[in-house]
């Protein structure tokens, strides 16, 4: 079967060259159908899993493509030559010629398969290079975002922010989600901003930095339906263990099924949440003067020691 393939691809070949070929009554190669034959080519060696020949038969579709001012096929067939790499577990080159089909879509005007096109590299090239899948994502959600596509573009982001995170690159993280966040305002999925709230928080705090945490909360009061929402209550209730250096409350709400059944890496960031210098305290009896059971004065206290912080 193999065989009777790699014999068909060579009679394509044969075919295209012949295509190409110029005389007294054919001034010009004939550019199209050469790619064509190039194409049934490179299927007949993908089928016989001869996947380097299949490439090669792809790039010269892709050449010829080219001279027949055809941007988009010649795409198309680079793009494909970049699978035939994948296949062979080449994955850097893989993404290059991937890559390099993106920027013949943008110049030929299809900017959405361009995006998408990103979005397949990044899937490829994630389990073995977390740093270029931040890229591939990063660049597809911004061909998306300029196209005004923001539901797919903050999809996008939402994965670059997780992978982020993974590479414990939490101030890019922390910048990305707010990015994220954005977007779900514009597009008035407020749920979807709660969870960011929630992960900007942990995000934050495992940066050190509580104010910024603090005056994500802060903002977010703005958002309808967040004020006394379940991620609200479960954010102050945090901030205030972490403030107080409450190990029990922050374990407390660390290990809730709200913070647990977050996207991995954002309930490995919860779980792992520590109070700083090692906590250790217990929280104050319910006798204990702070305000009465819901703490307000201490809450408006904590207010004005952190106006004006940055998030």
């Amino acid at each position: 079967m193999a065989a009777q393939k790699i014999n068909e691809a060579h009679e394509h070949i044969a075919k295209a060259e012949k295509c190409l070929k110029t005389s007294l009554t054919k001034w010009k190669p004939d550019f199209d159908s050469a790619a064509s034959e190039y194409a049934k080519a490179a299927v007949c060696f993908k089928n016989a899993k001869q996947y380097e020949q299949a490439k090669d038969a792809y790039l010269k579709e892709a050449e010829y493509h080219t001279e027949n001012k055809t941007l988009f096929h010649a795409a198309k067939a680079i793009e494909q030559a970049g699978m035939m790499m994948k296949e062979q577990k080449k994955m850097p080159e893989a993404i290059q010629y991937i890559e390099k089909a993106c920027m013949m879509y943008m110049e030929n005007g299809t900017p959405d398969t361009a995006a998408m096109a990103l979005d397949r590299a990044g899937k490829l090239i994630e389990p073995i290079h977390l740093e270029k899948a931040v890229d591939l994502y990063q660049k597809a959600a911004g061909v998306f975002e300029n196209e005004d596509r923001l539901r797919q573009a903050v999809e996008l982001l939402g994965k670059a922010s997780r992978l982020l995170v993974r590479l414990k690159r939490l101030d890019e993280a922390a910048v990305a989600l707010q990015k994220e966040k954005n977007m779900y305002k514009e597009i008035e999925n407020f749920p979807m901003c709660f969870k960011k709230t929630t992960a900007q928080v942990l995000v934050h705090l495992h940066r050190g930095d509580y104010v910024a945490a603090d005056k994500c909360v802060r903002e977010s009061y703005s958002l309808p339906g967040y004020s006394g929402s379940e991620d609200c209550i479960a954010m102050e209730t945090l901030l205030q263990g972490y403030d107080e250096q409450d190990d029990e409350q922050v374990y407390r709400v660390c290990n809730s099924p709200l913070l647990k059944y977050m996207d991995n890496d954002y309930a490995k960031l919860a779980i792992s949440l520590k109070v700083p210098g090692g906590g250790g305290k217990k929280k104050k009896a319910a006798g204990a003067p702070q305000g009465g059971a819901s703490g307000a004065p201490a809450a408006a206290e904590e207010e004005d020691e952190y106006e004006g912080g940055l998030c």
